[in-house]
C-alpha cells in the first residue's frame, strides 16, 4: 500500500471517528423543538408595532409633504416669489409642489394632520394645516376681484369662490370648520365655510327624492364617493352653529345612500347606482366603502349624544366593519375590489379602514378583543407602503365609476396620487393613541388585546 493511500485513509478515520454533532446538525423536529414557537416569515412586520415606531412614519411623511407642498405664492411665468399680497395679479399661482393645496384630497389632509397633533402633542402637524388654510384665506379677496374684474379668468382659487362639484366643497369645509373649531387659524374661514356649504345645500343636483346625485358618468347617478364629499362638512357646520338642520340633513342624506348602495348579505357598499339601471352595478371599490365607513366616523363624531339617528348609525358602522374582516389579506391589505381576491392590494382604502376601526375600538364601538389584531395588521401593513422619502406607495389614483371589472382592476396606482397622505396619517394617529391606551401581548404567537 502506498504512502498517500495510507494517508487518505488515516483522515477518512479520523472524520468517522468525530462526534457527529460537531459535522451534522440535528434536525428540527417535534422532539427537539417546540415547533409552535417557530417564527413565521411574515411578509409584513407582525406583533412589534410599538407608539415610537408609528409616530417615525408619522415624521416621516409629514417631513415629505412639508417639503414638497410650500405654503406660498410665485409668478407663473418666471417663478418670482409674491410676499406683498396687494400685488396679486392674473398672473400670480401657489407655489409649484407634487400636490395641490385646494382639493378633497387635501381637505383629508388638512384633518389628519389635526389628529396626528391632537394625539402626539406635536405642534407641527396642526402648524402645517394652519400655515395652509390661513394662506388660502389670505388671498382670497385679491383673487376674487381678479376674477369679478376679469371676466373668464379663473384664479387658482376659483374652486373656492364658485365651487362645481361635491369633491370641489365637502372635505375642505369639512377641514377648514375642524380648524375653525380648534382655535388654530389666524383668518376668519366662516364665509368660506357658508359658501362651501350653501353648494351642497342649494346647488349640487339632486334626485326627485332630495338625494345628492350627480349626471355623470350617466344620468341620475349616485356615487358612494358623495357621502364623504358632502356629509363631514354639515355636520361640522352643526356643530359649528349649534343648528340641528345641518344634522338632520346629513343623516337623511346617509339614509337615501345606504338604503339603496348597501348590500346586507355582504356587509358592503356597491360604488354606484343608476336611477333606471337594472340590476344597479355590483363593484365593491375598496376607496369607496372607506369614504362610506370613513363618512359615518366623521358624523359620529360630533353628532349630538342624544340625536334619534345616532344609535342606527353606530349599529351601521358595525355592520359594515363585519363585512370588511373577513375579506382581509394575510398581510393586513385589503384587495382594490374587495370580494375579488386577485384584484390588486390597495394601500389608501387599507388606511381608511385602518382609522376607522381604531376609532371605533377607541370610542368603545367595537371590541378590541375581535377588532384590535385586524386594525394593528392593516397599519402594519400600511407602514410597509411609506418609503425612504416619506412618499405613501400603492395608491390607486383618482377613480371614475366602471361598469365592468376590469376598469377597477387596472386603475394604475402612484405616489403621487393625493388620496394616500390623509388616510395614512389618520390611521398612524389613530393607531398612536390605541396602542398608547390598550396594550397588546404576544400569546401562542398571535397578537391578543
Amino acid at each position: 500500500m502506498n504512502n498517500f493511500l495510507i494517508l487518505i485513509l488515516a483522515v477518512l478515520s479520523l472524520a468517522g471517528c468525530q462526534p457527529k454533532s460537531a459535522s451534522v446538525p440535528a434536525e428540527t423536529n417535534d422532539v427537539n423543538t417546540p415547533l409552535h414557537l417557530l417564527r413565521p416569515e411574515y411578509p409584513v412586520m407582525y406583533g412589534e408595532t410599538t407608539p415610537d415606531s408609528i409616530k417615525a412614519d408619522m415624521d416621516k411623511v409629514y417631513a415629505y409633504l412639508e417639503k414638497v407642498t410650500p405654503a406660498g405664492l410665485e409668478q407663473q411665468d418666471s417663478d418670482k416669489d409674491v410676499v406683498d399680497f396687494t400685488k396679486i395679479d392674473t398672473n400670480t399661482v401657489f407655489k409649484k409642489g407634487d400636490f395641490r393645496l385646494i382639493s378633497y384630497e387635501w381637505g383629508v389632509t388638512y384633518g389628519a394632520m389635526l389628529r396626528a397633533s391632537e394625539v402626539t402633542k406635536d405642534k407641527k402637524f396642526v402648524d402645517y394645516t394652519r400655515t395652509r388654510l390661513d394662506l388660502v384665506s389670505s388671498v382670497l379677496p385679491a383673487f376674487r376681484a381678479l376674477e369679478t374684474k376679469y371676466a373668464g379668468y379663473r384664479s387658482p382659487v376659483h374652486s373656492v369662490l364658485h365651487p362645481q362639484a361635491l369633491d370641489d366643497a365637502g372635505a375642505m369645509c369639512a377641514a377648514m370648520i375642524k380648524a375653525q373649531r380648534s382655535g388654530v387659524l389666524q383668518k376668519d374661514i366662516q364665509p368660506i365655510a357658508t359658501n362651501y356649504i350653501d353648494y351642497i345645500l342649494n346647488k349640487e343636483f339632486r334626485l326627485a327624492d332630495g338625494t345628492l346625485a350627480r349626471n355623470r358618468p350617466l344620468p341620475n347617478t349616485l356615487w358612494l364617493d358623495d357621502l364623504y364629499m358632502s356629509l363631514p362638512a354639515l355636520v361640522q357646520m352643526g356643530k359649528s352653529s349649534g343648528e340641528s338642520k345641518y344634522f338632520d340633513e346629513a343623516i337623511k342624506q346617509f339614509w337615501l345612500f345606504a338604503n339603496r348602495m348597501f348590500v346586507p348579505e355582504k356587509g358592503l357598499y356597491r360604488h354606484g347606482w343608476v336611477q333606471d339601471m337594472d340590476p344597479h352595478p355590483t363593484f365593491h371599490w375598496a376607496r369607496a366603502n372607506g369614504w362610506a365607513l370613513l363618512t359615518k366616523v366623521e358624523i359620529l363624531r360630533v353628532l349630538p349624544e342624544q340625536h334619534s339617528g345616532r344609535a342606527a348609525l353606530v349599529e351601521q358602522f358595525k355592520k359594515h366593519v363585519a363585512g370588511l374582516a373577513p375579506l382581509q389579506h394575510g398581510t393586513g391589505f385589503w384587495h382594490q375590489l374587495l370580494d375579488r381576491n386577485d384584484s390588486y392590494l390597495e394601500t389608501s382604502a387599507t388606511a381608511i379602514y385602518a382609522y376607522c376601526i381604531a376609532y371605533g375600538i377607541n370610542n368603545g364601538w367595537l371590541d378590541a378583543r375581535a377588532y384590535g389584531p385586524m386594525a394593528l395588521q392593516a397599519w402594519n401593513a400600511v407602514s410597509t407602503q411609506i418609503n425612504t422619502e416619506g412618499q405613501v406607495e400603492g395608491t390607486c389614483v383618482g377613480t371614475g365609476m366602471g361598469f365592468d371589472p376590469a376598469f377597477y382592476y387596472y386603475r394604475p396606482v402612484n405616489k403621487f396620487a393625493a388620496h394616500g397622505y390623509g388616510p395614512v396619517l389618520l390611521a398612524a394617529a389613530e393607531m398612536y393613541e390605541l396602542l398608547a391606551t390598550k396594550k397588546y401581548v404576544i400569546n401562542d404567537s398571535a397578537v391578543q388585546f
